[in-house]
């Protein structure tokens, strides 16, 4: 494969993150689907949140508090060309932690404020020693899926991908569970990133996974072999498996979604999006598989003008792909 076309796939899945995220936010959280369809009767993306919603306030082309922390990594990774755990923490700390922020805060957030700011009201206890930012919270939800595209793309070659993704998923979620999904998420990418089809390479991570991680590897294979195996629709299977945020429902369920449309990216992240539930955060998983398999070519440019803060977003992944391809 050439440069220019790993540089497309890089692309494609670094924007089919933020992007995908972007396009079902005034969605998000709804579970009740007659409520969803009642609300929107043909969501097509980029609605704009109502008035009691978790994301009200925020207008069409915003990111949920999954794309501002994405939006948070991508800066740290391109200015640094590598994951710095301590500078990526730093910034999300800043970031959300400052009493102006007024979006939401998941559990991985909060609790990852928490851990922080009591390390750091008790330094007596270790005179000298920096926060580590490997004491997020204990979370095994979509925290780390929907930002993890521009490590990897960063660490695509590196010998220590898995070893990297731990310190990168431990920054907010200090939980074996996630830990363990997010090596085969990072694997799952790496593949697609390198043009392989993302069903064979599915099946090869699956079946890696009990050796990477004996504790929660098997689980992980388990889901993995479920995904590429379910002929079923997207929404019946986001449904059986789960439209919730914990992985054990919702890397399952994305995962199959992007199998279904490997091919278009619309495609995987509408109808990811009629499922319901936490679809911004199953959307940014498989939007950065997807957007690999696919690359920036195959992303609607419509969707890339929609998104605010575009033209930052583009020029930091053009420094990230600068620097590491």
């Amino acid at each position: 494969m050439s440069n220019e076309q790993i540089k497309d796939r890089a692309r494609g899945a670094i924007w089919g993150q933020l992007l995908a995220d972007a396009a079902c936010l005034g969605t998000h959280w709804i579970y009740d689907l007659d409520a969803l369809y009642s609300t929107y009767p043909d969501p097509k993306g980029f609605e704009e949140p109502r008035e009691g919603h978790y994301h009200a306030g925020k207008k069409p082309g915003d990111q949920t508090h999954y794309g501002e922390a994405a939006r948070v990594m991508l800066e740290s990774v391109s200015r640094l060309g590598q994951f710095n755990a301590a500078d990526f923490g730093a910034k999300f700390i800043e970031f959300f932690g400052t009493p102006d922020y007024r979006g939401y805060l998941d559990k991985a957030t909060r609790g990852t404020l928490e851990n922080y700011r009591a390390f750091m009201d008790h330094q007596a206890l270790h005179p000298g020693e920096p926060f580590d930012y490997q004491q997020g919270a204990d979370d095994d939800q979509l925290a780390t899926a929907s930002r993890l595209a521009p490590v990897v793309v960063a660490h695509r070659e590196d010998p220590a991908l898995l070893t990297v993704v731990e310190h990168a998923t431990r920054v907010c979620q200090n939980n074996g569970r996630a830990v363990a999904t997010m090596k085969a998420n990072a694997l799952i990418l790496k593949a697609a990133l390198e043009g392989r089809d993302l069903e064979e390479a599915a099946e090869e991570v699956a079946a890696k996974m009990p050796e990477i991680d004996p504790e929660f590897g098997p689980d992980v294979r388990d889901e993995i072999r479920a995904a590429v195996a379910d002929p079923r629709s997207i929404m019946e299977v986001t449904l059986d498996f789960g439209q919730s945020c914990p992985l054990p429902h919702s890397f399952p369920s994305a995962l199959h979604a992007a199998l279904k449309h490997r091919h278009s990216f619309e495609d995987a992240v509408i109808a990811t999006l009629h499922a319901g539930g936490d679809n911004a955060g199953r959307a940014a998983m498989l939007g950065a598989w997807v957007g690999a398999c696919v690359g920036e070519r195959g992303i609607p440019a419509v969707w890339r003008r929609r998104l605010s803060g575009t033209e930052v977003v583009r020029e930091q992944i053009e420094a990230l792909i600068g620097k590491v391809i």
